[in-house]
């Protein structure tokens, strides 16, 4: 009877253990703007969508938009770990610190956080090399300007965002000697409002191309009510400026997502810092504008090609600061960890980075 009752137990435990063996894996992902910012948060969104489509009931996701950077992350990120989510992918840098410290108190809990630099047993990051495309961007933008002036609408002042002004502003140096750059920090991720006031007040100072680091698109609609030119960021936003909108960088995070959850499934996950670009198709060019001149296309077909091929390092020295310092020598091109920290401006540049 004992015997019969252990056995009885043991298939008991044997088919509680088949049943969770099924159970869908559990991602939750957190936004730092609302999924119809057709710019950052939007791709992201795309990209749940994307490993929903590839594993099907294998998965189980869930997301919330629009949390500010700082508290309210700390508490959205927990009560993501609490509702039993396996795998939590928070999108933004300021929510770094909040992602290391809730994933202090959820070890069995794999966290992936955007765009941050800080590691642990059970945190790992991810980040575009967003610089590609801004190079792509900036050799165009200084072929295409006609006042010598591009604008660059920025969000904050971290190294992300920093590094991209440089890319832009050299790429379009090395095909325009005589280019400049102004700068506007808009202090936001997604304010369509601030946007298209920087957009105007750029074009009100000269600027007749406009680059964003910002998520809507409103810079483009901007750009297209004053005959102006715009390059899309993140999403591809041709449709709001038929005739201004010269091309996009699209960010494409599904083969990124697909992979950590299925190495979260297999247990072979561990922490790493991964960087994907042109190269792995998490960055494309998308929509060039068929009115652009040849020379213009094809210049950004060339560029395109030759840093996904690994030809062309954007980030290979010599290189300068504004400052006249040597920040990158003759022959070397950063390393990953090189450009995780750069917080200063190119040679050329005569701003000053907010602080």
């Amino acid at each position: 009877m004992k015997l019969k009752s252990l056995l009885l137990s043991l298939g008991l435990l044997a088919g509680a253990t088949a049943v969770q063996a099924e159970d869908p894996l559990k991602v939750g992902f957190v936004y730092v703007g609302p999924v119809g910012d057709l710019g950052w948060s939007y791709e992201h969104d795309l990209g749940r969508i994307g490993l929903e489509k590839h594993f099907g009931d294998k998965v189980e996701t869930t997301y919330v938009e629009n949390v500010p950077e700082g508290a309210d992350a700390e508490r959205v990120i927990t009560q993501l770990a609490k509702a039993g989510n396996d795998l939590i992918f928070t999108t933004s840098f300021g929510f770094m610190n909040p992602t290391v410290k809730v994933a202090k108190r959820f070890p069995k809990v794999t966290f992936e956080h955007a765009t941050g630099y800080k590691r642990s047993r059970n945190v790992g990051t991810y980040v575009l090399r967003t610089y590609e495309g801004r190079y792509v961007s900036g050799v165009a933008a200084g072929m295409m300007t006609k006042t010598n002036t591009i604008g660059y609408i920025a969000s904050f002042p971290i190294p992300e965002v920093i590094r991209d002004i440089d890319t832009v502003y050299m790429a379009a140096k090395k095909v325009n000697p005589d280019v400049k750059i102004k700068i506007v920090w808009v202090n936001s991720w997604y304010d369509p409002g601030k946007e298209t006031d920087a957009a105007n007040a750029l074009m009100d100072q000269g600027v007749d191309i406009l680059i964003q680091h910002t998520d809507s698109p409103a810079p483009q609609i901007a750009a297209e009510k004053r005959g102006m030119r715009s390059i899309g960021q993140a999403s591809n936003m041709s449709k709001f400026a038929p005739e201004a909108h010269m091309f996009s960088v699209r960010d494409n995070w599904t083969p990124y997502y697909v992979n950590v959850a299925e190495e979260v499934m297999n247990n072979t996950w561990k922490p790493s810092d991964y960087w994907g670009g042109f190269k792995e198709d998490m960055l494309t060019i998308e929509s060039i504008n068929p009115n652009l001149p040849a020379d213009v296309k094809a210049k950004i077909k060339e560029t395109y090609a030759a840093i996904k091929s690994g030809e062309l390092k954007p980030f290979t020295g010599p290189i300068k600061d504004n400052k006249g310092n040597i920040v990158v020598p003759e022959g070397h091109s950063l390393t990953d960890e090189e450009l995780a920290q750069v917080n200063w401006y190119v040679e050329g540049i005569t701003d000053e980075i907010p602080r």
